[in-house]
């Protein structure tokens, strides 16, 4: 969610017996377990065939071993029972991938290659028929994806969902380098409106986008993520600032959020010839060239974001929980992209369907949308017309396109404040948003939000034909209201808007909670509107 500035059930077993075989480990990541990554025959592809609690794709090969006082067949048993419909474990993969919007992406990509889209090319012609599936990126940190229904004719409408990949965060200054006290320093940027006290004693390390030099004198693109913890904003001793349990824990973001990365133990070189390699301690350098496989003057360029390591996982005393960073806004993210995938990879998905099918996932909404790869950008709406033009042969009758908008409708997905118990007042009294009670639609008479009357109708009529719960939010009068890339997609073409969420607790720290249940909720919510939107929408006539 934007800042103000522009703003069932598994249970995990911990009793402390012998680790399980790599074979036996379920997929779920627990808080008080150990994590790392195993082999590519892991657990959930080894007996894929016997439990079957997600899709046939599997688009990652993480998982955690687990301490567990049942036998093996018990585990298997209880796990076939309790989670085949879940995509939980699926998201916490994704989460654990993504540790920055690039890497997001790039999961996003390999999850819709895995299921047979076909990458297109903004630059290249498009060549589209009825029944395809097809996406493309743009600058590795926004995604468009869409399904073409069997039945298409031109001027039929677009139903759409939109996220975004970006988070709150700390990045690397274009020169990072700092000497403070002995310490080699990294100096970075706010991003976004983090809660940055979190962020402080937090296991940190680094992970984006590097430019490398190819052996040829070419030049590509790397994604890089340093795993162990590397870096740490250490809290001042309170017995150096006696007052901070009274008076809060107040900070300069630019003198005192640095992190630290080592100990000065020799000065750094400056032999190189390229200033540039300076801008940047060397040993810095150096950790980035061992993890991607290159010399250091190879690296010619980078964007780099400060990440937590701690991995995400679920918590709490029922493990109902997901305890972990960027949920905001990567729980919606996959939600929609999983529920895209699967609501047409079965055959004759798309068999009746007249409509096209599409995820939008933007970068930089965190601060305001305003790039080219922000929501502020036609981006969408650029594809929107040259779907229409490709589908339909040039022969189109007049305003095909405007038709096709007029026909569609937009899901603004971003998570939603849910109900803090400690701070309850916080909320209107009447809508309070609950966790494990469903997606919250959002509403603002200062179109703060993108729902109208008919919008949020519709949207709870798909949640009705399948039994799932909503909820509604408004915020209190005399408080401040948040907006999401809603209002900004509605507003530019006039596209129809709801404005939803997954309730979550500390958006926008460094480590953030939602509910378990209300992530499958979700991904229920969002394939039934692909899935029956097209017959809901017949009934109702509205100008």
């Amino acid at each position: 969610m934007a800042t103000m500035m522009m703003h069932h059930r598994f249970q995990i077993l911990r009793n402390s017996s012998p680790i399980l075989s790599y074979s036996l480990l379920p997929k779920y990541p627990s808080s008080s377990s150990f994590f790392r990554r195993t082999p590519p025959c892991s657990y959930k592809n080894h007996h894929h065939h016997q439990l079957k609690f997600f899709s046939n794709r599997q688009f990652s090969t993480s998982t955690t071993p687990l301490f567990c006082s049942k036998s093996s067949s018990d585990l298997i048993s209880e796990v076939v029972v309790q989670n085949k419909t879940s995509i939980v474990g699926d998201l916490l993969d994704y989460l654990n991938e993504s540790w920055t919007h690039f890497h997001a992406t790039a999961e996003a990509k390999k999850q819709l290659l895995a299921a047979g889209f076909h990458l297109l090319n903004e630059s290249e012609e498009w060549d589209l028929k009825p029944g395809g599936r097809y996406f493309f990126t743009r600058n590795m940190s926004c995604l468009v994806a869409f399904a073409v229904g069997e039945k298409y004719t031109a001027g039929n409408g677009f139903h759409a969902i939109a996220a975004h990949t970006d988070s709150p965060c700390l990045k690397l200054k274009p020169k990072s380098a700092s000497l403070k006290s002995g310490y080699l320093m990294v100096n970075v940027q706010t991003y976004g409106g983090g809660l940055w006290h979190t962020w402080f004693d937090r296991d940190l390390s680094v992970a984006g986008r590097v430019i490398v030099k190819a052996g040829d004198g070419s030049y590509e693109q790397k994604l890089v993520k340093v795993k162990r913890p590397l870096l740490r904003v250490p809290t001042l001793a309170i017995h150096l600032d006696n007052t901070v349990n009274k008076d809060g824990f107040k900070i300069n973001l630019e003198t005192q959020l640095i992190p630290l990365l080592a100990t000065k133990l020799e000065e750094p070189s400056t032999e190189s010839k390229d200033k540039a390699k300076v801008y940047h301690h060397p040993l810095l350098m150096q950790i980035l060239s061992d993890e991607l496989g290159c010399g250091v003057e190879e690296i010619l360029g980078m964007e780099l974001n400060v990440c937590d390591t701690q991995p995400s996982c679920l918590g709490g005393g029922n493990d109902e929980f997901i305890f972990s960073g960027r949920l905001d806004n990567l729980a919606s993210s996959f939600c929609a992209l999983r529920a895209l995938v699967d609501s047409c990879v079965s055959p004759g998905s798309l068999a009746s369907e007249q409509a096209i099918r599409m995820v939008a996932l933007f970068d930089n909404e965190e601060v305001g949308s305003n790039s080219a790869q922000g929501a502020g950008a036609p981006t969408m709406f650029q594809a929107m017309r040259r779907i229409v033009g490709c589908l339909g042969n040039e022969c189109a009758r007049e305003g095909v396109f405007e038709r096709a908008l007029h026909r569609s409708f937009l899901v603004s997905a971003d998570m939603a404040h849910g109900v803090h118990p400690n701070f309850a007042d916080k909320h209107e009294e009447n809508h309070r948003p609950e966790l494990h009670k469903g997606l919250v639609i959002k509403h603002n008479a200062n179109q703060r939000y993108a729902t109208s009357g008919i919008t949020a109708f519709l949207f709870k009529e798909v949640a009705k034909m399948q039994n799932l719960p909503t909820q509604e939010f408004v915020v209190r009068n005399d408080m401040g209201c948040g907006s999401t890339i809603g209002p900004i997609l509605a507003s530019g073409v006039g596209i129809r808007t709801v404005d939803c969420g997954i309730p979550q607790l500390s958006m926008h720290s460094v480590r953030e909670v939602c509910g378990k249940e209300d992530v499958d909720i979700a991904y229920k919510h969002f394939k039934a509107f692909y899935q029956t939107f097209s017959s809901i929408d017949k009934k109702l006539s509205v100008d």
